[in-house]
């Protein structure tokens, strides 16, 4: 059975008080379960949970609306806000309570530092205290997943050539570095050009990168183009994507870690938190199971096999035993 909002008129008020940030609701379904035992550590709770539009933001949305409604949050569902802006600018405005980020994203684009850190420990506190005293927001410990840039290739390229790292690409003939990446991965500041920079193979130099050997192209295309080796031998990816899986892409190791880190973290309102303490250690369950693999597997039911991810969180909540 789906739980759906609280009731038509909860939701209606919910997306009149949120209109002036543009966040509504992907489905506002999401699954009925209890905790194992029937424990209730969150009777009496009123959670707003939101999301990001993307499958990934909407999947960690439904995983925590499931589980956090199971341990008697009474949860209203406004996951799949439209675009990056409006699910923070809820919770900036006290609107949403719980909304997953990622701490490269906290870093670089709503703080606008420069500063490359590549520790995730390091860079998740610096984002934790940033957010903390700047707007009462608390990112709670990390999961162990980390969906960044990276470069991948096929399974039969990357054994062909004998790479599992980055600095392998550079060392291979020019004629066997070739890459496709997107515009925008492209043009970043800290993308495909510096990248090449830091594994001393700059774009253009003698030794280095030949243009002619990068291909720009919508990023969809470059997962498919990766896997067939052709135009490409290897394709800019992101590490949790369901594709990277289902294709049977190789991910290589950023040995020099130029690749902010961006670890999925759960954000919760620092006044919810302190009414709610419980929220941290039944976040804290969910963020330890989640994984790059897990991810994938997950994000790739979604996008590859169609399934609902109110369906999909549920799923994954029994698999792990953490709901009936």
């Amino acid at each position: 059975m789906i739980r759906r909002l609280r009731s038509a008129a909860v939701a209606v008020l919910a997306l009149v008080a949120l209109s002036g940030c543009g966040l509504v609701s992907s489905s506002g379904t999401f699954r009925d379960a209890s905790l194992p035992g029937g424990e209730q550590p969150l009777d009496g709770a009123d959670l707003v949970v939101t999301s990001k539009s993307f499958t990934e933001g909407v999947l960690l949305g439904k995983i925590t609306a499931t589980y956090l409604a199971a341990a008697g949050a009474d949860v209203t569902d406004l996951t799949g806000a439209p675009g990056s802006a409006s699910s923070r600018q809820a919770q900036l405005n006290g609107d949403a309570d719980i909304l997953w980020e990622y701490t490269g994203t906290g870093w670089v684009n709503y703080h606008g530092q420069t500063e490359t850190v590549s520790d995730p420990a390091e860079l998740w506190q610096r984002v934790h205290d940033i957010e903390l005293q700047e707007n009462d927001l608390v990112w709670l410990p990390p999961a162990n997943f980390n969906n960044t840039y990276a470069f991948a290739a096929s399974a039969d390229t990357a054994q062909r050539l004998g790479v599992t790292t980055l600095s392998d690409v550079a060392q291979l003939p020019q004629s066997e570095r070739t890459f496709c990446v997107d515009d925008e991965f492209y043009s970043r500041a800290d993308g495909f050009v510096p990248m090449l920079e830091a594994y001393d193979m700059p774009l253009g130099a003698p030794d280095g990168v030949l243009p002619q050997n990068v291909t720009r192209m919508d990023a969809g295309v470059v997962y498919t183009s990766t896997a067939r080796s052709d135009p490409c031998n290897f394709g800019m990816v992101y590490t949790t994507d369901g594709r990277v899986k289902n294709l049977d892409l190789t991910v290589l190791e950023d040995d020099r870690d130029f690749f902010l880190p961006y670890s999925g973290t759960a954000v919760v309102r620092r006044e919810i938190l302190e009414q709610h303490p419980q929220i941290a250690d039944l976040m804290a369950v969910i963020s330890q199971r989640l994984t790059d693999d897990v991810m994938q597997e997950l994000n790739g039911r979604v996008d590859i096999d169609g399934e609902d991810p109110a369906d999909v969180a549920y799923d994954w909540l029994t698999s792990e035993g953490l709901v009936d």
